[in-house]
């Protein structure tokens, strides 16, 4: 079951353009939390309280229990809007949801055991294919992450959504196959004898270039000489 982040809001008594700015003039965020067939509550949040959230991976995915006056509510991020030249937050919203929501929700793939993985030992690269896998469960069966295992993947070898152990009442949104998560893929080599072939090449097509000069240059001569 996922653990509920605990978030403090306050109310906020008007709705529009104008009492939102006013909202953020005051140095807070405005945001509302909706939905579960109850009326909207208008809130506005700490700035550095919602960074820190929107910071952490997965801040679409995690259950928070936000708590206006003597009011608790158990929401979902559903919406965030940010300025266009800082990226600061200047809206949020949150839904409300029902033991019977279900909904898709992406949650991001976290990898163990690099240390100990022997093709990147080896020198291999870690290609990360999907850092989020989407999925489809209550909000209250959201997991923190899904973890991926290296341990004993040598170079070439993938890891798939198969090798992954969902949590229960989990499901995938995509089911007819078995996608790629990562694979560990050979490292590129810059070879010194690629490098000599390089300048080899450089060398012949300058001295391509000098001998049409030179041939021009007698041509010129036997010009003058008529």
């Amino acid at each position: 079951m996922a653990t509920a982040h605990k978030l403090n809001a306050e109310l906020r008594d008007r709705a529009g353009k104008g009492a939102a700015r006013a909202v953020r003039r005051a140095g807070r965020v405005p945001g509302v939390i909706y939905g579960n067939k109850q009326e909207p509550v208008l809130i506005s949040v700490n700035p550095v309280d919602l960074m820190k959230e929107i910071q952490q991976p997965g801040f679409f995915s995690h259950v928070y229990e936000v708590q206006v006056g003597s009011d608790s509510y158990k929401v979902l991020a559903r919406d965030l809007q940010v300025h266009p030249i800082n990226d600061l937050p200047t809206h949020v919203d949150f839904m409300r949801f029902s033991a019977k929501t279900r909904l898709a929700v992406e949650v991001y793939v976290e990898f163990i055991n690099e240390d100990t993985c022997p093709g990147l030992k080896e020198g291999g690269v870690l290609n990360v294919v999907r850092h989020e896998v989407e999925l489809r469960c209550s909000p209250d069966s959201i997991p923190e992450s899904l973890i991926a295992d290296l341990a004993g993947l040598e170079i070439g070898d993938s890891v798939h959504i198969s090798n992954i152990t969902l949590p229960e009442n989990v499901d995938l949104t995509i089911t007819d196959r078995d996608f790629t998560i990562a694979t560990i893929a050979a490292p590129t080599v810059y070879t010194e004898a690629e490098e000599g072939d390089e300048e080899a090449a450089e060398v012949g097509a300058e001295s391509a270039e000098g001998g049409d000069d030179a041939e021009d240059g007698d041509d010129d001569e036997e010009k003058s000489e008529d």
